[in-house]
C-alpha cells in the first residue's frame, strides 16, 4: 500500500505545450463506493488493477497491481462504461505532472495532477495552470463516469 498525495489542477490550453509522445489509457471501475473503488487500467502494453481507499481528495491509500492483460481486457467488458485519456508528462522544476486529455464523453476536460511528498508541500505551479479542483469530487475519474463532462 501507498498514501497517494496528489492535487489536481484544470489547465489553459492555449499555453499547454504538449510533448511529441502520450499514452492512452482506458480505465473502468468494476465497483465504486464513496469511500473505496477498484480501477482497472489499461496504458499501452500494461494492464494494472488499483484499489483505492479513502475520502481525502488530496490523499488516498492506493493498492496497485500489474495484470495480464487479457484479464484486465475481460474486468473492463464488465464495466457499465470506461474513461478514455490521453496522458502526457510534462516535468516542471522539480516535480512530474500528468496531463489527461479526455476524450468520448469527457471530450474537452484537460485535468494536470501532481503527486507530492506530503500534503502541505509547496510547490510553484507553470503558467499552464488555470485553477486548483482537488476537493471538487466532480473531478475524480470514479466521478466522471457516472457524471461526463459533456452533460455539464
Amino acid at each position: 500500500m501507498t498514501l497517494e498525495i496528489e492535487r489536481k489542477y484544470l489547465v489553459k490550453p492555449e499555453l499547454l505545450e504538449l510533448p511529441n509522445e502520450g499514452k492512452k489509457l482506458v480505465q473502468g471501475y468494476v465497483w465504486s463506493d464513496p469511500d473505496k473503488s477498484l480501477r482497472i487500467r489499461i496504458a499501452g502494453e500494461k494492464a494494472m488493477i488499483t484499489i483505492k481507499t479513502g475520502t481525502n481528495p488530496l490523499s488516498r491509500s492506493e493498492f496497485e497491481y500489474q495484470i495480464p492483460m487479457k484479464d484486465a481486457n475481460e474486468l473492463l467488458a464488465l464495466c457499465e462504461s470506461k474513461i478514455d485519456k490521453t496522458r502526457y508528462l510534462i516535468k516542471f522544476e522539480d516535480l512530474l505532472w500528468e496531463v489527461d486529455i479526455f476524450e468520448g464523453k469527457n471530450k474537452g476536460l484537460i485535468v494536470a495532477e501532481v503527486e507530492l511528498s506530503s500534503e502541505d508541500q509547496e510547490i510553484s505551479l507553470p503558467n499552464w495552470i488555470d485553477k486548483e479542483v482537488t476537493k471538487d469530487s466532480k473531478y475524480l475519474n470514479v466521478e466522471l463516469i457516472k457524471h461526463p463532462f459533456s452533460k455539464w
